[in-house]
């Protein structure tokens, strides 16, 4: 999978933003054409995404343009006009507001075809679908399942808000009234069940009270407690203390790859399927959870610092 842990949003309206984002430490960068962008906008917006895609230096990145939603007169032109003019260039499209399968195979269906008139490869483009409503967290389960190409779903927290009623005004932080709990935990959790059990990514949504680091970090953890594989960043000062959060620790990341050692040598060579770490059980469960940690600190490009030696015989 790729790597997620920020999950940079970038105006397509703005050819200074869109060069500066290039040199940005973030592992992927969303090119928007939807909310950042006012309806009379939206058309030089594409013909900005096109040309950063062809003329700038995204290595390294997870490229990602975000349509208009299914519900405006944009939706179809943005998707042909940005995969026609720069497809290779282009790893998802992201599309919000989904709230039906549906959504997801149009969009599967319509990609297929201008893959087929352009001459790339079947499949190359990938999906991912936004959840900003009760419809669409009702339906998670249909749409995690709705196309080979889906890669992700996104929580969409504002939309989402105001589409359940919830009394506030400020997004990622606990409504006024709420003392104890997380009034996101169920949400959170459905998402990422339904992303877990199609092997999806679920990547938690934007917090827009940009100064505020620490409120950053603290939800930001709290999505990676869960399990989230990254989150959304609306500033270059977000963009650090996503990777780190999201990135398991040097000490974690080596006990794992420890783990794994261990247990493929105890597997194979002295055929035992429980044994001791040190002062650690680990077994076949033990192996599926150090490669769930083995995987985040691979893809976040920690060092490996510690090595198994087999005991001697």
């Amino acid at each position: 999978m790729r790597a997620r842990r920020s999950c940079l949003a970038v105006p397509g309206s703005n050819p200074r933003f869109l060069e500066k984002a290039q040199g940005l430490a973030a592992d992927e960068v969303f090119l928007d054409l939807e909310d950042s962008v006012a309806p009379g906008a939206k058309k030089d917006a594409r013909a900005n995404i096109v040309a950063a895609l062809r003329d700038g230096d995204w290595a390294g990145k997870t490229v990602v343009v975000r349509v208009n939603d299914l519900t405006t007169e944009w939706t179809y032109r943005d998707v042909i006009e940005v995969v026609e003019g720069a497809g290779d260039r282009l790893d998802c499209v992201m599309l919000p507001k989904v709230e039906d399968a549906s959504h997801v195979t149009w969009l599967d269906t319509l990609l297929g075809q201008i893959e087929r008139a352009t001459g790339l490869p079947d499949g190359r483009i990938g999906i991912e679908a936004q959840i900003e409503s009760a419809r669409g967290l009702v339906a998670v389960d249909e749409i995690a399942g709705a196309s080979p190409r889906l890669e992700t779903l996104v929580f969409g927290p504002a939309d989402f808000m105001a589409s359940i009623g919830m009394r506030t005004l400020v997004v990622g932080q606990q409504p006024p009234g709420y003392d104890e709990g997380d009034a996101y935990h169920y949400i959170l959790m459905r998402i990422l069940m339904a992303a877990r059990a199609h092997d999806l990514q679920a990547i938690d949504g934007p917090y827009l009270q940009i100064r505020d680091a620490d409120g950053f970090r603290q939800v930001a953890r709290r999505a990676a407690a869960l399990g989230f594989d990254g989150k959304w960043v609306l500033h270059p000062s977000q963009v650090e203390a996503a990777n780190a959060v999201f990135s398991p620790s040097q000490e974690d990341y080596d006990h794992a790859e420890l783990i794994l050692d261990a247990y493929e040598y105890y597997t194979t060579v002295e055929k035992r399927g429980a044994v001791m770490l040190g002062d650690e059980m680990i077994d076949e469960a033990s192996r599926k959870m150090a490669l769930v940690v083995s995987a985040k600190g691979r893809a976040a490009g920690l060092p490996r610092t510690t090595s198994f030696t087999p005991p001697a015989s």
